[in-house]
């Protein structure tokens, strides 16, 4: 295990970032947008919108989380310290971003992949070109991701000035937007596998991913959006899981 495994308090303080920058994201995000929340029929059941938990509340949340966050990214290395401003600014004013620019989802592919380049800067403390690609990684995938998930508001967002790539550009051409960016994610895959110079088994997890993508957007057609949560949770959870498995595969069989 010593050749790989970074340490127990360095995985602790990575997971205790991670959850405290996903807590408090989600939870202005869903303050933020308690009131467009209201208004759609697909988020009115949300916590906020039904009073469920007050504004107050959720501000106290998002603000515990940032402080987790920020003691976490303390006790890991400088770089993870320096980059802290950059990573909290990319949280807070993504709510923002669909009321300003149909580019919404690369903001949220930016933030989402922050986190990947980050474990890896946490444990390593440089920024490597294998942190860089797995940041591109995420951000197509989230691009590719978020977009499918988004053409179930197209009528809402196009009804009340919100932006989004489906609702700039249509269903069908944004859903051949989300699968491209998805391929774009496939080969960024196979990049960083030849960057690490990594072990069969991660191509193996790569070309499995590969079919759950195609998978992923065989189900989803611009004529059917009604397996489009099955395709934003399932197939999606899929594909972490392949890439957790097949990373954790390779670090055990190059240790054994």
């Amino acid at each position: 295990l010593g050749t790989w495994w970074p340490g127990f308090m360095t995985v602790l303080w990575i997971s205790l970032a991670m959850a405290g920058a996903r807590t408090s994201a989600m939870a202005l995000n869903r303050v933020l947008d308690a009131a467009i929340d209201a208004r759609n029929p697909r988020t009115a059941a949300r916590h906020v919108p039904r009073g469920a938990v007050k504004p107050l509340e959720g501000y106290g949340l998002a603000a515990v989380a940032l402080i987790v966050l920020v003691v976490s990214a303390w006790q890991l290395n400088p770089l993870c310290v320096a980059l802290l401003p950059l990573a909290v600014v990319f949280l807070v004013l993504y709510p923002y971003t669909k009321r300003v620019t149909w580019l919404c989802h690369a903001w949220l592919g930016v933030t989402d992949g922050a986190a990947a380049a980050g474990g890896y800067i946490a444990v390593t403390g440089r920024f490597d070109a294998v942190a860089w690609l797995l940041w591109a990684v995420v951000i197509f995938w989230m691009i590719g991701l978020d977009v499918i998930y988004a053409t179930q508001d197209y009528d809402f967002d196009k009804a009340n000035g919100l932006n989004s790539i489906p609702q700039a550009f249509g269903i069908p051409r944004s859903l051949e937007i989300a699968k491209y960016s998805h391929g774009l994610m496939w080969l960024l895959l196979i990049a960083v596998g030849v960057v690490a110079s990594s072990h069969w088994v991660y191509y193996v997890g790569i070309a499995i991913m590969g079919g759950i993508l195609f998978y992923e957007h065989r189900i989803v057609n611009p004529k059917d959006l009604t397996r489009v949560n099955e395709a934003f949770f399932s197939a999606n959870s899929w594909l972490a899981l392949t890439m957790l498995s097949s990373v954790i595969l390779e670090v055990v069989l190059r240790g054994a």
